[in-house]
């Protein structure tokens, strides 16, 4: 019987959308194993023993669930079978909107699972893992595998996302010779990262070895290299890669070691033309915190932004998901989503996903009164997370006991410096502002001095417990208001 192996799991770190529910390495294993309870009740026991029985919770962030399944048959019955059930027992359990994806586990020996004999035509992938160098030192403990999901056929293309597309196919068909890096930059939820594992999946096909790592994995690496006195084969091992995958740049914001061991491997694999491919949720320009000479290597290639998708774009993904959960959706239906779900492709796909099961389970007609009924509560996000920028100013000021002018003029005393800081980090956070937006509001400061705050406050929450109860305490505040 498969026992799925123990998965390595990196610390969370907070950042701009660095809101990470784990907490500690076992809890997407126990929330999981809460799904798996509430699942047991709404399913026949033979198919909860064939499908569901040894899947366990690999990872829980920015309301992704990944799931490790045995085998590549069982990801693939779950997800064209059982989805919505999943999905919607899932966003029980978290409270929340949650997009469950599943992921093919690794045996003891280092492979996955095998499949039932008759499987071999049921794959979902276009071109899966073989041929990724894991970047961790045991290759039996690794997390990050590519998304089976996540190829160019299943991109779906609009005017918000065009040139990230192309640039993203460019690099694929000449791989190192055009646009490295490439760096895809914008909000959680908009495409960077199925871009950057379709470019991932197409580098395989093509014969190539590859390393995808999010940076809290390549930075958890490179920690435990120095400790453990292997700096040279995690240079080796990252130096030897043809294509290098690097999630969400901004993590490296606050690790001056992890910079410098970054800069070394960056500038080896692009003295010999590997290629580079670099996700982060902000501009290069606006990642102040890092290096100078490692923020100019980025900017030395090509930056391209992917910006929340037009009504267009929405209808299109929400017709190529309804294509892929096998639902015949009424149009009006459609039409509702796309007008309600602006910004987060994520929580429009998941939105969707709510509403079928919501059907299904209570047997009603799919229309839109039942999606007003399903998605209460799961409005777009801009509806409940953009909260007027002079309510975050009144609130911050009188949490911190500071005149409302004072966090708009240059006062630098360690307490209103640190209550503007607040405020900047929360109009970006909570209100969806853009730097030059919030230098406006606070009395005309520059957009390098904001997102200079921001990170700030980001950076220390993880280590300061008064600054998270401060944040905690505004954040109650404003919602009740």
């Amino acid at each position: 019987m498969f026992r799925p192996r123990s998965v390595l799991l990196s610390s969370p770190v907070s950042g701009r959308r660095g809101r990470i529910m784990t907490t500690t390495a076992n809890q997407p294993k126990e929330l999981w194993e809460a799904v798996l309870g509430d699942l047991q009740m709404h399913v026949t026991r033979p198919s909860f023993e064939t499908w569901l029985k040894n899947t366990v919770g690999i990872a829980f962030r920015d309301g992704e669930f990944v799931v490790g399944t045995p085998n590549a048959f069982v990801a693939e019955m779950l997800e064209q079978r059982m989805y919505s059930l999943i999905s919607l027992t899932a966003e029980r359990v978290v409270k929340g909107p949650v997009e469950v994806r599943f992921q093919v586990l690794l045996s003891e020996d280092g492979d996955a699972n095998d499949e039932p004999e008759d499987a071999d035509d049921q794959r979902l992938t276009e071109a899966g893992p073989t041929g990724v160098l894991h970047p961790t030192f045991n290759p039996k403990a690794r997390l990050t595998t590519l998304n089976t999901k996540y190829t160019f056929g299943r991109f779906v293309v609009g005017k918000s996302n065009e040139l990230a597309h192309a640039a993203a196919e460019a690099v694929s068909n000449r791989s190192g010779e055009v646009y490295s890096p490439l760096v895809l930059y914008g909000s959680v939820g908009l495409g960077k990262t199925h871009l950057m594992h379709a470019i991932g999946h197409r580098a395989v096909a093509n014969g190539l070895s590859l390393i995808y790592a999010t940076t809290e994995e390549f930075t958890n690496e490179y920690i435990k290299a120095i400790g453990e006195g292997r700096t040279e084969e995690f240079r080796d091992r990252y130096r030897s890669a043809d294509v290098l995958l690097l999630d969400d740049i901004q993590f490296l914001i606050g690790k001056e070691q992890t910079q410098e061991g970054f800069f070394h491997t960056f500038n080896a694999l692009h003295m010999t033309n590997r290629q580079i491919v670099i996700t982060s949720d902000r501009p290069v320009s606006a990642l102040t915190l890092l290096e100078d000479r490692i923020q100019s290597r980025l900017a030395g290639g090509l930056v391209v932004d992917i910006q929340a998708p037009d009504i267009e774009t929405r209808l299109a993904i929400l017709r190529a998901k309804a294509e892929t959960i096998n639902q015949d959706v009424p149009q009006t239906v459609l039409d509702f989503l796309a007008e309600r779900i602006h910004k987060n492709i994520r929580e429009l796909e998941g939105s969707l996903n709510r509403v079928v099961a919501y059907a299904d389970l209570t047997g009603s007609l799919l229309d839109v009164e039942l999606v007003k009924r399903a998605i209460d509560g799961l409005a777009d996000p801009d509806e409940h997370r953009a909260i007027p920028d002079y309510l975050v100013v009144d609130t911050v000021a009188a949490h911190y006991g500071v005149d409302q002018q004072a966090l708009k003029g240059r006062k630098r005393d360690k307490k209103t410096a640190q209550a503007r800081q607040m405020a900047m980090y929360l109009m970006r956070e909570d209100s969806n502002m853009g730097l030059t937006a919030i230098g406006r509001v606070l009395g005309g400061k520059d957009h390098t001095t904001v997102a200079h705050g921001c990170d700030r406050i980001a950076t220390q929450l993880p280590v300061d417990a008064q600054l998270r109860r401060d944040l905690f305490k505004i954040r109650e505040a404003l919602a009740a208001a």
